[in-house]
């Protein structure tokens, strides 16, 4: 059964939404020229995910692939780490050749989820709360695992600022429901300041990977 929303969560998400607009509306016009200039094809990636209550969505990111490369492998790979509970590092942690120029930067830094702004003005997800899972993972869910989805999927959240993919599977379950069982205004603006440190930590270790090559 889904818990309430809490009403000030709406509030805060278009409140945000509108201060920072002059923030991140001009980094999503840089991202999509710089997508337009080193690929062709569609600037954004439409993908079915798991929503609040169980009940499906589309959620929009920056395409940072090849157009028409298979994603299997990135199914496969969570279902991996999910049977093992290793860390969830991302498979293209070491380089991924489907991966378009500046791909894995705007993967690293999060720029590819800006355009789920959108997703959070549609009221299908929120600025914070618990990364957004596709159907193919949901169905590997044991039943309390899937209490996780008693809460709006976030842009950011707590598992994000709390090691995201240092962590297991296991570990941001528990976060995640730590954080539907906490939720309050404080929490969500600590998670929000905790975001800032975490994509300049991102930026860093992706800028030490890339000098490291040469």
């Amino acid at each position: 059964m889904s818990r309430e929303l809490p009403r000030w969560k709406r509030s805060l998400d278009l409140i945000c939404i509108a201060l920072s607009v002059p923030i991140w509306l001009p980094l999503m016009i840089l991202v999509t020229l710089g997508i337009k200039l080193v690929s062709t094809g569609p600037v954004l990636f439409r993908q079915t995910r798991i929503g609040y209550g169980g009940k499906p969505f589309v959620c929009v990111k920056f395409r940072t692939m090849r157009v028409n490369v298979e994603t299997r492998s990135h199914e496969t790979h969570l279902e991996r780490l999910i049977r093992s509970d290793c860390p969830m590092t991302k498979l293209d942690a070491s380089g991924d050749p489907r991966l378009i120029p500046l791909g894995r930067f705007i993967r690293a830094t999060g720029l590819d989820e800006l355009p789920q702004i959108f997703n959070v003005i549609r009221r299908e997800m929120s600025l914070v709360g618990p990364r957004p899972c596709t159907l193919a993972e949901f169905q590997n869910y044991q039943p309390s695992q899937r209490e996780r989805v008693n809460a709006l999927p976030g842009r950011t959240g707590y598992w994000q600022i709390n090691g995201k993919n240092k962590t297991t599977f296991s570990q941001m379950i528990s976060m995640d429901l730590y954080y539907i069982t906490n939720m309050s205004l404080l929490l969500d603006l600590m998670i929000m300041m905790g975001t800032v440190p975490w994509v300049i930590e991102q930026v860093i270790e992706h800028s030490g990977a890339v000098s490291g090559k040469h």
